[in-house]
């Protein structure tokens, strides 16, 4: 089995199931009590293994995922950005970039630095971790200033694992990916590429609850809503298959608009099949009334 295939649906966790803060003021000590562990498959990659371990002992940035997902779901009124988000992001970025690798497709870091395989599941993996972390400061340009505290971070984690040249070489891979994620970014790196596509791809309902529940009628909290899953797959016709089950029409948006976009420059376009799918015999029912 490859590790592509070693993915199990519980893997991948869904904001259901581990919870995202609620309007009640908590404490940081109530806060970090709830804390949620980073794992991923890091089968034959005992890189990935270290990494991991530094990221679940790390209080400093625990606290920063803590005070991003403040800053996005309890003074913006937005989707989940903290911990469960980036834990579903980086374990979407694993698979597919395996995927992609399963299916003859060469990493950034092995074409232009001989590198390997594994360290290209390396730069996603905290590309993805850290993609967010600009949260903390604020919503209006969070991609850039992910960069900035990304890079000392990134200066404690890599020399565990590299030397201080390959270090200095994928911490640039790194920040790289995590600026390719913005909106208008151009991914330059097949790395960056995944990152921005497996952030497009935690789309599933429990995302939007939030400001679903909080009475944001919108398409774009509708159209979320109507997303149960996200699967990826091995693809027919092409390396990898995104498979979406939606319960209702609206969750077309997600893909025609949102997921579109993000795919649009990634360098994923020639790799990459979608196929939605709508779950049972009738739509769910999503809202019951609209005012302007």
């Amino acid at each position: 089995m490859s590790d592509a295939e070693a993915f199990r649906d519980t893997d991948i966790i869904r904001v259901e199931e581990d919870g995202i803060p609620d309007a009640s003021a908590r404490s940081v000590a109530e806060r970090f009590e709830r804390r949620i562990e980073m794992h991923v498959p890091h089968r034959h990659n005992p890189k990935l293994g270290t990494v991991l371990e530094w990221v679940n002992e790390n209080d400093d940035l625990y606290g920063c995922w803590i005070a991003a997902n403040v800053t996005a779901i309890e003074r913006l009124g937005m989707t989940d950005h903290g911990p469960v988000h980036v834990k579903i992001v980086m374990n979407l970025a694993v698979r597919l970039l395996r995927l992609l690798m399963d299916g003859g497709v060469k990493p950034a870091v092995e074409i232009h630095y001989a590198l390997e395989p594994e360290d290209a599941e390396v730069v996603v993996t905290l590309a993805a971790l850290l993609h967010d972390v600009g949260m903390s400061i604020h919503r209006a340009d969070h991609e850039a200033f992910s960069l900035f505290m990304a890079q000392d971070f990134l200066k404690e984690v890599l020399p565990l694992i590299y030397d201080r040249r390959t270090a200095a070489i994928l911490r640039g891979e790194i920040l790289h990916a995590i600026i390719g994620h913005r909106t208008g970014g151009r991914p330059l790196t097949l790395e960056a590429g995944v990152v921005r596509i497996a952030d497009a791809l935690d789309m599933a309902k429990g995302r939007s609850r939030i400001p679903f529940e909080a009475g944001s009628v919108s398409i774009h909290s509708i159209s979320a809503a109507a997303v149960e899953g996200v699967r990826l797959e091995v693809g027919e016709k092409r390396p990898v298959r995104v498979a979406i089950q939606i319960n209702n029409s609206a969750g077309v948006f997600q893909l025609d608009q949102l997921f579109r976009e993000k795919l649009r420059g990634s360098g994923l376009e020639p790799y990459i099949e979608l196929e939605a799918t709508l779950e049972g015999d009738t739509e769910k029912r999503l809202f019951s009334r609209f005012q302007l």
